[in-house]
């Protein structure tokens, strides 16, 4: 483990540990798997407590059994960094859970295809770790690519038919490398309970399925999108959008308001309802350009038949200028919506 010695290290009592900090390790990339850019500069003020920063797995095992020892009931929130008031949010609910909060950063290649954004994807771990210390987060594991890949994983996980439709159908292989890190991440710190976003709904299903079909002894709890004021769902990708492309990107949630209003009238309603607000964002400047709009059943995201009443999720995926952003509404067809209700006041999945 490397440590400045001027902090705390992982081998202090639980109740010493959040204070505790190392500096980062670097290593070479292994053969097989893309090389991420160095991390980001920022400053930390230094009055903020430090959590525990773990960059090795030896690390992590030390801090975890000074968590377990003290009794520590354990909460995972799993995240690729760029820390937003989304991920606060995700911590805040893991709080609500357990005794004490791990939150992971590592920008997990496995999940990127070869023409997405993993090498500029931001890594500003700094200001990541100062704003773990604000959300009083116990450990921060945030290894190197060697750490979680020694070598070119040849066993993966295979998430079966629910990851070949919308984001699967569009990223072919991102749910195979999203599964396979998160079974990875639990079984490195062994956590009573993961939070996770409904932003991403069907990865949310999917690691809720993974669980359930392997027997991890986990709860998944699931924790709204959290919102700018325009109702642009808070992504990391933001900081992509110029003002006039954030402008054009408002209409992917006032396209899922326009369609959960109309939910009582049936599917038709809904999509019908949902894709005007898109095609009228289709001819602004710039212009949205329309991935996927479905409305899909919340525990296999297949299409929803025409004659469905019930649960059911409106998802939606576009691109502005060279940014893809994604978004989703549950909502119960064949019954009218709440007033005065906004996206994601439903749970996705059941579970809260």
């Amino acid at each position: 483990m490397t440590a400045d010695m001027s902090h705390r290290d992982v081998h202090s009592s639980a109740s010493e540990a959040p204070r505790t900090s190392t500096d980062p390790a670097s290593g070479g990339p292994e053969p097989g798997i893309p090389s991420p850019t160095e991390p980001e500069a920022g400053s930390r003020p230094p009055e903020q407590p430090n959590p525990v920063l773990a960059r090795m797995r030896e690390d992590l095992a030390l801090a975890m059994a000074a968590l377990r020892g003290a009794g520590r009931r354990v909460a995972l929130v799993p995240t690729m960094g760029a820390l937003h008031d989304g991920h606060r949010a995700l911590i805040h609910r893991a709080h609500e859970a357990a005794d004490a909060v791990v939150v992971t950063i590592f920008v997990n290649p496995l999940q990127f295809g070869p023409n997405e954004d993993f090498s500029r994807y931001p890594r500003p771990l700094e200001a990541d770790l100062a704003t773990c210390a604000e959300e009083a987060v116990a450990v921060v594991f945030a290894p190197a690519l060697e750490v979680i890949y020694p070598r070119e994983p040849l066993v993966t996980i295979d998430p079966g038919p629910m990851a070949k439709t919308l984001e699967g159908a569009t990223r072919p292989g991102h749910f195979a490398g999203v599964l396979t890190v998160v079974t990875k991440l639990f079984n490195l710190v062994r956590p009573d309970v993961a939070v996770f976003g409904q932003k991403d709904a069907q990865q949310l299903a999917l690691v809720r399925r993974l669980v359930a079909d392997l027997d991890l002894p986990i709860r998944i709890e699931a924790e709204a999108t959290v919102r700018e004021a325009g109702g642009l769902a808070v992504s990391s990708r933001n900081r992509y959008l110029t003002a006039a492309e954030r402008e054009t990107a408002g209409a992917l949630s006032q396209a899922l308001v326009a369609g959960a209003s109309h939910a009582a009238a049936g599917t038709v309603a809904v999509r019908d309802q949902a894709r005007q607000v898109l095609e009228d964002a289709s001819r602004a400047d710039p212009p949205l350009r329309l991935d996927y709009l479905a409305l899909v059943d919340p525990a296999t995201f297949a299409e929803v038949a025409e004659d469905c009443q019930g649960e059911a999720v409106l998802a939606v995926a576009a691109y502005v200028g060279t940014t893809r952003l994604i978004d989703n509404q549950p909502l119960t067809v064949g019954r009218p919506s709440p007033p005065d209700r906004g996206p994601d006041e439903h749970s996705v999945g059941g579970e809260r």
